[in-house]
């Protein structure tokens, strides 16, 4: 049996090479058919593995043995995504070499404690990329992926890893989508008295849908702030989790819809956001129910 002084990498007989780790890609030829790897490098082989690596003319492997205080990629893969994954996130099947993804659970708004993922990936050989925070993503959606980067990873950096994931509970989280009833003021003289064909219910119809929530609400309403007030009062008597007034939200002197919002009694509120088109949003509540001014 020879030896090499390079991490532990012997050449062992075929036979007594169950349960190694390769330590270099084994090619197969197939004319016609396949050329490319049948094993690579970091798998472990099985008792069933033999006589398959025989016909590839293999009496002899070269393998790596773990030593103490070391894993191999794909048991560290999985440690891995274990510390990372908060709440309605999971790892996406058996990690392949040392890489394993991690999905929403949920539909939702994904969340990622970036200062803790900035500190993951300063530890030494493992990375972890990810979707931007507060991005909004489907059930089964893939929003990262984590990787041991050498075959074999030392327990002390894999350790650091694992403690920086835990003691934020996790780096990567989804916030399922409340489905809230919602509630729609359209405003405007022409639409109410009929000049022009309203263009903002069947998008916003289009949108609620898209987040499973139920459009149980409409008011039409001149520009007109004491009946805007009327109609988001009489929405939130009816029950709805959400109201959304469309129109009026500019500066100009006859957009009244935000005076109507005001008079409602809304709290907390916020108008103007710095993105285009949008920098006329509003958000507020009123009487504890969100409403947005679109």
């Amino acid at each position: 049996m020879a030896k090499d002084t390079d991490r532990s990498i012997e050449m062992v007989a075929v036979e007594q090479a169950v349960g190694s780790v390769l330590a270099h890609d084994i090619t197969e030829i197939r004319p016609g058919q396949f050329k490319g790897p049948a094993f690579k490098k970091g798998y472990i082989i099985k008792e069933e593995d033999l006589d398959h690596l025989r016909r590839l003319g293999k009496e002899n492997l070269y393998v790596l043995h773990l030593g103490a205080g070391e894993y191999h990629e794909d048991d560290a893969a999985r440690i891995l995504a274990e510390a990372l994954c908060g709440e309605n996130v999971a790892s996406k099947g058996a990690p392949s070499e040392g890489k394993i993804a991690l999905v929403a659970q949920v539909n939702g708004l994904l969340k990622v404690n970036v200062g803790a993922l900035t500190q993951f990936n300063m530890v030494p050989d493992v990375c972890c990329s990810s979707r931007h925070s507060n991005t909004v993503v489907q059930r089964g959606d893939i929003v990262a992926a984590t990787r041991a980067i050498p075959l074999i990873i030392s327990e002390k950096e894999l350790n650091k890893a694992v403690a920086i994931a835990k003691e934020v509970g996790g780096i990567f989280s989804v916030k399922e989508i409340s489905q809230l009833k919602a509630g729609v003021v359209v405003t405007g003289n022409e639409i109410f008295y009929g000049r022009i064909e309203d263009k903002f219910l069947p998008i916003l119809r289009r949108k609620l849908s898209e987040f499973g929530c139920p459009l149980s609400g409409i008011k039409f309403c001149p520009d007109r702030r004491d009946l805007i007030r009327d109609a988001i009062l009489e929405l939130i008597d009816q029950g709805v989790g959400l109201v959304l007034v469309a129109g009026g939200m500019s500066v100009d002197p006859d957009d009244v819809s935000r005076g109507g919002i005001m008079d409602a009694g809304a709290t907390e509120l916020v108008y103007g956001s710095p993105i285009l088109p949008g920098a006329m949003f509003l958000y507020a509540k009123v009487r504890g129910i969100p409403l947005m001014g679109l």
